[in-house]
């Protein structure tokens, strides 16, 4: 271990993006890694939306990963480590819901697993090391993430079951806000 003093030029950005389709994530996400850099040759985005950040080549000439299926975490850091040896100074992962709940993704690994509570503890390793790898990246890293609407069922004090609307949520695992420094 050694103590030393801070410094603003170690620090990485992880900045999220969420929002409902059509929200403006990816839009977002290039005008501000343009603002980091102002050089769209190191911006480079890991597309999971079908080429979806194509859409929005007038605004510069950034660099696409276009990342198919199976969206496991070993091929999202596998992308990650791919923009750091090309030397990008900001990757967007658009998206990073996929991961999670996508073909090839954390759900889907542990439903392959048998679905059982035992089953999320390799599924939970494999997902920390997409985390990690998002942590400890050379690039800042901007991610976007897929909202939907979020509901329960609850019991009402006349014992009777409704459906309650709790707003949005994000599509990816509970907690993975925490690990970012900026969460719009």
């Amino acid at each position: 271990m050694k103590l030393q003093k801070s410094k603003k030029e170690n620090v990485k950005l992880r900045l999220g993006i969420s929002g409902a389709s059509g929200f403006g994530k990816t839009h977002s996400a290039l005008l501000l890694a343009y603002g980091m850099t102002q050089d769209w040759s190191k911006i480079a985005v890991i597309d999971t939306e079908n080429s979806s950040s194509s859409l929005y080549s007038e605004l510069g000439d950034f660099n696409v990963l276009d990342l198919t299926p199976p969206y496991s975490p070993e091929r999202y850091c596998e992308a990650i480590s791919t923009c750091e040896a090309a030397n990008i100074d900001v990757i967007i992962i658009d998206s990073v819901s996929h991961e999670w709940n996508s073909t090839g993704g954390c759900l889907q690994i542990h439903e392959q697993l048998g679905g059982r509570f035992q089953d999320w503890g390799p599924v939970k390793k494999r997902h920390q090391q997409f985390l990690d790898k998002i942590l400890q990246s050379t690039c800042h890293i901007i991610t976007t993430t897929r909202r939907k609407t979020d509901y329960s069922l609850d019991v009402g004090s006349n014992g009777k079951t409704r459906v309650v609307k709790h707003g949005t949520k994000e599509i990816t695992s509970d907690g993975f806000e925490y690990e970012l420094a900026v969460n719009f």
